[in-house]
């Protein structure tokens, strides 16, 4: 079921008609929400390759393009993960990309406008991409760091698809589908997360993503309590401040079903 993916509006459509005119995709939304799950799904759709990057602080230019090796006594050119994508035509995926250094991301401008090339300034070479090849970026604008942005002058070189959570019938669809559970446990969880993320609007944690409600799920089927499940997947990583934690557990034992065995309120 890795391939399945609900639309939340009009973002394949836009996704394909971006890459028909060779252009970069910047997808925006909170975490789990499905952006990876999207570029995955857009490359089974075009039928080209993902090639994934994930961004963080220590990146640099040479990780992304490439860089020069000595092997068996001699000195060869390895490309980076950027110039296969662009090479073999791939839809190559920066995952996270507020993450980077501003200085690592000015290699791409070359590939975000008309002139669709890479320059490889060590080897020498200028790559111009193929017609299959796209750059697509993605991060969470809502809960990024205070101290990262990215430039407007970088963002205004994308088409962006903002991308939200799943309307509850479908996110119930892909819990179930994913992990084997009954719809109406889905249900009991997708409306768990939904007073959770009512909650977010007055403390202001991360809330609970779709990818998280799949870990819950799934600990079901293996044969966990709902509320354990929950707990131990969904709530304990949104924040260890004790008296929230708390305030979440009751929110969440208010819409699920104790188990049984061990989760039998004492008398």
């Amino acid at each position: 079921m890795r391939d399945l993916y609900h639309a939340t509006g009009d973002e394949v459509r836009l996704f394909e008609q971006a890459h028909r005119q060779r252009l970069p995709v910047m997808l925006t939304g909170p975490t789990g929400c499905g952006k990876t799950r999207l570029v995955e799904h857009m490359g089974a759709l075009l039928g080209r390759p993902v090639l994934t990057i994930s961004c963080h602080d220590d990146l640099t230019s040479a990780d992304l393009v490439g860089r020069f090796l000595v092997a068996g006594g001699d000195v060869v050119w390895q490309d980076g993960p950027l110039t296969r994508a662009v090479r073999t035509g791939a839809l190559c995926y920066l995952d996270e990309v507020v993450e980077a250094r501003h200085d690592s991301l000015a290699v791409l401008h070359s590939l975000t406008d008309h002139r669709r090339t890479l320059y490889l300034d060590r080897s020498g070479e200028e790559l111009t991409a193929p017609p299959e090849f796209q750059l697509v970026c993605s991060y969470n604008p809502a809960y990024r760091s205070s101290l990262k942005e990215l430039k407007p002058s970088f963002r205004q070189r994308f088409v962006t698809l903002g991308l939200g959570y799943l309307p509850p019938e479908h996110e119930i669809a892909v819990i179930a589908a994913e992990s084997g559970i009954d719809t109406a446990v889905a249900r009991r969880l997708v409306g768990c997360a939904g007073m959770i993320r009512q909650a977010d609007e007055a403390f202001h944690f991360e809330p609970p993503s779709t990818r998280v409600l799949v870990t819950a799920a799934r600990m079901i089927a293996a044969g966990a309590g709902e509320l354990a499940a929950v707990q131990a997947a969904v709530l304990a990583p949104l924040s260890g401040d004790g008296a929230l934690s708390d305030g979440l557990r009751e929110i969440a034992a208010a819409a699920l079903l104790p188990h049984p065995a061990t989760e039998r309120t004492a008398p």
